[in-house]
């Protein structure tokens, strides 16, 4: 399954889980409160997501829904994200699966279709409705199986992870151009010179950089935003595919980020509970003007704008020079929502489905600050109010089409890699607290692992007769600083 869609939502997921602002299980009715007159003939439909933080911009579709729809309720439960899956099966198990819901992200779809879970959607989701979402996001091996449509994405792939900016301390610092606007950091240098000015302007009272990474591997996501722009497309999940390999060992950008990360250590300019604080702790000692820089995602900005802190900006990429020789990468397709296989009013789930998906409601969705929309109308700076949301959608453009194995071969969906323990968080972390002192080689021990997980993972969809193998995981052909238009495998 094609997960490029789904994988920023899973980000969500983990600072959704984190907030814990809505118990488990808890049922959040969006219907027009106690006493509120029901029609005669109204039939009530269940719909789950994980969603904590974007839960006002879901209750407020809920409500013009129903507006619309006066004789269909919508019965929300939101559950904690660790849990869903489990949840999802436990109801499936007893026969109360939700009308509608958010599709578990740890199972493969597949897997789930098969399980009895979801219904193909072909019935309404007609020529004419795909017609409404930009081409090449209908395919076999993401949201469409043996021919037919299950779900759609939501989003489009943006600036995955991106350098918050904490406007205070750079003004007390002094990092501010001739306008009195904020200087924000572009290069490498840039970062190392504005961490600098911050520690010595305040005396050491305040820190350049800072993040948290006890209970979130954030780690890797300070590589990505350093080490793309130097053109550097292989991540935690993905290879370089041009080469089908994990780069970190031969690839020389991440020996050197790892050794910059150390040196700003070193000179003091990193919060010094960087590794033993929560994602959540950093986040809020962050806003305080603990520190000056972190890295997130946009998740961050629902936090933060609940507790006042607006005052920052962000920057999508950090390379080591002004020019870019890499970028983010996305797929098109996805998944976001099901209808259950069981439900009882499959006409009204369909309506309540293709609210969700309408390009009104993805433009509501982005003017409320919570993501890209699948639908690039939506897409405009200029409809968004909240400044360092309008700059994380003019971000978009530094996240560029990529090769998709996926749409090249629609089997490699069978292809299950399994978790590497020793991963390439754990590597930073060595090395970042010096338990790892030969740092290239063991981020090529680190590459190994993950191409040993990926190799399995082929080996054993073979035996289980899909026909798969490295090639498809290779595009040779990729020019990183440009749109790729992957070709399905004739």
């Amino acid at each position: 399954m094609n997960l490029s869609s789904m994988r920023r939502r899973e980000f969500l997921q983990t600072a959704a889980a984190t907030v814990g602002a809505t118990a488990l299980g808890s049922a959040l009715a969006a219907c027009g409160g106690p006493g509120a007159s029901v029609p005669a003939g109204t039939i009530t439909l269940a719909y789950w997501d994980w969603w904590q933080s974007q839960a006002p911009w879901v209750d407020n579709e809920i409500k013009l829904f129903q507006q619309a729809h006066p004789k269909i309720r919508i019965t929300k439960t939101t559950q904690l994200s660790a849990n869903y899956t489990n949840l999802f099966s436990l109801a499936a198990k007893s026969n109360k699966l939700p009308d509608v819901a958010m599709i578990p992200g740890t199972i493969s779809l597949p897997q789930q279709i098969n399980s009895g879970w979801f219904m193909p959607v072909d019935k309404w989701a007609n020529t004419s409705w795909q017609a409404q979402f930009p081409k090449g996001n209908f395919y076999e091996g993401s949201d469409m199986f043996n021919g037919k449509i299950y779900s759609a994405p939501q989003t489009t792939g943006g600036a995955t992870f991106q350098l918050y900016i904490n406007h205070n301390v750079f003004k007390q610092a002094g990092l501010t151009n001739a306008d009195g606007s904020v200087q924000l950091p572009k290069t490498w240098d840039d970062v190392t010179h504005a961490a600098e000015a911050i520690v010595k302007k305040s005396g050491g009272s305040v820190y350049g950089l800072g993040l948290g990474n006890s209970t979130t591997p954030l780690l890797p996501w300070w590589m990505e935003v350093f080490t793309r722009g130097a053109g550097s497309p292989c991540n935690a999940s993905t290879p370089d595919y041009r080469t089908g390999k994990w780069t970190f060992g031969t690839d020389r950008n991440y020996l050197d980020f790892i050794q910059l990360l150390l040196e700003w250590k070193q000179k003091g300019y990193i919060y010094p509970n960087a590794i033993s604080a929560t994602d959540e702790a950093a986040r809020a000692a962050f806003s305080r003007g603990q520190f000056g820089m972190t890295v997130g995602g946009v998740w961050n900005q629902a936090e933060w704008t609940t507790n006042t802190f607006t005052d920052y900006s962000l920057v999508g990429l950090v390379a080591p020079t002004q020019q870019m020789q890499g970028y983010y990468y996305k797929a098109p397709g996805g998944v976001w929502l099901g209808i259950s296989n069981h439900t009882q009013h499959a006409d009204e789930a369909w309506a309540w489905f293709d609210w969700m998906y309408s390009p009104a409601a993805g433009k509501r969705w982005v003017q409320m600050g919570e993501d890209l929309s699948v639908f690039p109308q939506n897409d405009d700076p200029s409809l968004v109010k909240f400044a360092p949301f309008a700059q994380y959608v003019a971000a978009a453009s530094l996240s560029l089409n990529g090769p998709s194995p996926a749409i090249h071969n629609p089997q490699t969906s069978k292809v299950v890699q399994a978790t590497v323990a020793k991963d390439i968080n754990s590597t930073m972390v060595g090395a970042y607290t010096g338990q790892i002192q030969d740092i290239q080689s063991a981020l090529s021990e680190t590459a190994g692992r993950y191409q040993q997980a990926l190799t399995t993972g082929i080996t054993q969809a073979v035996q289980q007769g899909a026909k798969v193998s490295i090639n498809d995981y290779i595009f040779p052909d990729w020019d990183i600083t440009k749109p790729y238009t992957t070709k399905p495998n004739s």
